[in-house]
């Protein structure tokens, strides 16, 4: 089965529905290393969003871009 092609502003849209919300968050980081963490969607911007880890050790906030979502980089879902 053929997938419908994806768009940034269906990502948005699809990333909005997260937001305040727990998430589960896969980062691919190229050379068969990836992250694996929760954390809570707390920022949305025009070109990236935010995500802050649960882990009480980890200090601040992790950016992503929703390109990185359409390239396949990065995976998001609901915890």
């Amino acid at each position: 089965m053929i997938k419908a092609p994806k768009n940034i502003r269906s990502i948005r849209e699809e990333i909005a529905d997260f937001y305040g919300k727990n998430v589960h968050v896969h980062v691919d980081m190229g050379r068969n290393r990836t992250a694996d963490y929760t954390g809570k969607l707390t920022g949305l911007y025009p070109a990236l969003f935010t995500v802050t880890p649960d882990d009480k050790n980890y200090r601040g906030k992790t950016s992503y871009s929703y390109s990185e979502i359409l390239c396949g980089e990065v995976k998001i879902r609901a915890k």
